[in-house]
């Protein structure tokens, strides 16, 4: 069933940013900071892309309660493969076989991956001590990839912000799962005179507000492997950082898995370059070489 509730919440996630990325291309140009905001919150089809993350946000924390950060976390890369296909079916757009090639490429990585590592263990509750250098390691990290994307090319800087927003997100998806166990702990009432409940919204805030901009900047091909890819590798982090996640003690199993995992990674990046750079109806992919 928690894979089950990851495989929803990547359907989401990625109706989410097919849509959201529609909305933001077709704003203004000059719009930024908060007149771009403006511009968003009347589009009805950004919106749309809103209450898909809001479904994401639900599915995420339902297979987070009693699953495996670093489980979860993975299944959510098929939400790129989803895209693909909301593109096909939504948008008509003409997918050429190298697409589907590795959109099946990724799928087969992740299934492998979870199956060989076979993560298990953990806590329910993280390892005392841990949360502050975590949160401390990747608000860090995520500002100065923020503050390095001042300058530059609109796909460098696309680029940096798309990474920031991976790891605000992977450090996201353990406020959730501490939220959900605060819940199930002490209910309503006790959870919200906890810290998890605020850190998931302000969490959640900065990390749409990356990622906004991130659309805004630049094509999906530049983004999202960007965001598929790096909130994992953080979730694989924190899950054994803070809840004692471990996996298969097999050395030629932890090589496999781990060739898995850059499969995973080849998979996305493949199937960015070879979809139509644009996600306008009907168009066609360009050729690998001209991305």
């Amino acid at each position: 069933m928690n894979f089950l509730f990851a495989l929803l919440a990547a359907f989401s996630n990625a109706l989410n940013v097919v849509t959201q990325h529609v909305a933001s291309t077709s704003a203004p140009s000059t719009a930024k900071g908060w007149r771009l905001i403006r511009s968003l919150l009347g589009n009805p089809l950004w919106l749309t892309g809103a209450g898909a993350l809001v479904l994401a946000f639900v599915f995420q924390a339902l297979a987070l309660h009693n699953g495996l950060l670093s489980a979860v976390q993975t299944v959510l890369m098929t939400e790129l493969v989803f895209a693909l296909v909301i593109r096909r079916l939504w948008l008509r757009q003409t997918i050429p076989p190298a697409a589907w090639t590795a959109a099946a490429l990724t799928c087969a990585s992740i299934s492998t991956f979870v199956i060989v590592a076979e993560p298990r263990g953990g806590s329910e509750l993280p390892v005392s001590g841990a949360w502050v250098p975590s949160i401390l390691v990747c608000c860090f990290a995520a500002g100065l990839l923020v503050l390095l994307a001042v300058r530059g090319s609109p796909s460098r800087r696309c680029g940096l912000l798309a990474t920031a927003s991976g790891a605000v997100w992977g450090l996201e998806a353990t406020f959730i799962k501490a939220t959900t166990d605060s819940l199930t702990q002490y209910g309503l009432g006790g959870t919200v005179l906890r810290w998890p409940i605020y850190a998931v919204a302000l969490g959640g805030v900065a990390g749409s507000l990356i990622v906004q901009a991130a659309l805004h900047l630049g094509p999906l091909r530049v983004s999202q492997p960007l965001f598929v890819i790096v909130d994992p590798l953080v979730s694989i982090a924190l899950s054994v950082h803070l809840y004692g996640e471990r996996f298969t003690d097999s050395v030629v199993d932890l090589t496999i898995a781990s060739v898995a995992f850059v499969a995973m990674c080849v998979g996305v990046v493949l199937l960015t370059r070879t979809v139509p750079e644009t996600v306008e109806r009907g168009v066609a992919a360009r050729p690998a070489a001209s991305c």
